[in-house]
């Protein structure tokens, strides 16, 4: 989609999004402040429903970024390139990011979405990372027995990012950073989105249940593939993926809120499975870690680690969530498993991360100061050696509106245990970022 195609969109929804933007939508998590730490919607029936209307809504992100990097790999001439040199980066701004959201209001309890990634590192024209509906009333139907049913149950429908995990509603996407009180995602990033559906059950206990099931892939083909499994001998097939979550999330009392949830994401055969690494903006640290060939748009993921289970993947994941009054803890535990299509046998990685952040003053909790630790292990294709990534980042921000967000950090990366030929052999990296952020 072009610049011109934006602006025509843009055009013709315009009077309707003037009007629909005061009412609110049905079920919805807002693009600003008042979306932290909103995971699944929930089944709190808050905006009636007037008539069908369409909400824009927009993310802005621009990083300053002063990172520094090095490393101790071997020498390796390619052509008389040294590819284990690492390019050189010096403090700067980075490359804006921006979103586009559109939701339609289309029945009472149906609302669709579509988002569009205007400006990002992967992709610096305009890409749609995905549309669905979500669906928590089904009054058209004219059934009693399905009314009192949906008042527990909401379906999700379309291309969508797959629910597996917590940690995905805390993450940047692109110009959307203001759920995020740090710059960058975990190392190992869970994020994709594949065609499907989920279904999901919300009890007033607290206690939450979702299944799913997807495409297992990015980009669906009709081709029959003509790749060998080296595992079967036979040619690849695509199956389809399953994914799952229970939980529980109660506000306790006015001050003390609980969460914690266990999903599991599974495919046992796919095209190209990217579930660690179907971020299509980039990650936010540029070109860290990145030989003097790379490209800002090639080289898009800079500073995270993808374990090529592009085959097969098994993977489980524990999120505990507690905030009390402005203290919050967020943890991620996860073990996953999985093979590409040459390799024979399965391998493992293990993450490990834990946010600790403390929002202030009470009621507005407008500041925060925060620090977060991630750690990932994993062996390697084709080896049993195991390679160990550590982060440490310490940040500050402050929402001046809530709408306009400020943050700054400072992080440390440092790699271990990597084979002398690879660039990330005695590598680290360390320094700020700075960032201002806009999500309404």
């Amino acid at each position: 989609m072009n610049i011109r195609s934006i602006i025509i969109l843009l055009l013709c929804i315009a009077p309707a999004t003037i009007q629909a933007q005061s009412r609110g939508m049905q079920y919805f998590r807002p693009n600003d402040k008042r979306g932290i730490n909103v995971f699944e919607t929930t089944k709190e029936d808050t905006t009636p429903f007037v008539n069908t209307k369409v909400r824009l809504g927009g993310n802005f992100t621009q990083d300053f970024q002063g990172l520094k990097h090095q490393n101790n790999a071997d020498t390796n001439f390619v052509n008389g390139v040294n590819t284990n040199k690492l390019i050189g980066i010096s403090n700067s701004f980075t490359l804006a990011m921006a979103n586009l959201n559109i939701d339609a209001q289309l029945e009472d309890g149906v609302r669709m979405n579509l988002t569009l990634y205007l400006s990002a590192r992967h992709h610096a024209e305009t890409w749609v990372k995905g549309g669905y509906v979500q669906i928590d009333k089904l009054e058209f139907l004219n059934s009693g027995l399905i009314n009192k049913l949906m008042k527990n149950f909401t379906i999700k429908a379309g291309a969508y990012e797959i629910d597996y995990g917590d940690q995905h509603y805390r993450r940047s996407d692109g110009g959307n950073t203001i759920y995020n009180p740090f710059s960058e995602n975990h190392i190992m990033d869970q994020f994709a989105t594949e065609i499907g559906s989920e279904v999901y059950y919300h009890h007033k206990s607290g206690f939450i249940a979702m299944v799913g099931v997807s495409n297992g892939a990015l980009n669906p083909t009709v081709i029959t593939s003509q790749k060998i499994d080296t595992l079967t001998g036979k040619l690849n097939k695509s199956t389809p993926a399953f994914h799952g979550k229970l939980g529980y999330d109660k506000q306790l009392n006015e001050d003390l809120r609980l969460r914690l949830t266990g999903s599991v994401y599974t495919v046992k055969s796919a095209n190209s499975n990217t579930l660690f690494w179907g971020d299509r903006t980039g990650s936010h640290y540029f070109l860290t870690m990145e030989n003097t060939a790379a490209t800002t748009t090639a080289n898009a993921w800079s500073g995270r680690y993808n374990p090529q289970f592009s085959q097969q993947v098994t993977t489980f994941m524990i999120n505990p969530f507690v905030k009390y009054k402005g203290l919050e803890f967020f943890g991620t535990y996860e073990i996953a498993n999985g093979r590409k299509i040459t390799e024979l046998t399965k391998r493992t990685a293990t993450q490990y991360a834990a946010d600790i952040i403390y929002r202030f003053p009470a009621r507005t909790e407008n500041f925060w100061i925060g620090g977060r630790y991630n750690s990932v292990t994993a062996e390697m294709p084709f080896t049993t050696d195991a390679i160990t990534i550590n982060r440490v980042v310490g940040s500050a921000g402050w929402f001046v509106t809530k709408n306009i967000m400020m943050k700054g950090e400072y992080v440390s990366q440092v790699y271990n245990n990597f084979a002398s030929t690879d660039i990330r052999s005695g590598g680290s990296f360390n320094g700020f970022m700075i960032a201002a952020v806009v999500g309404f």
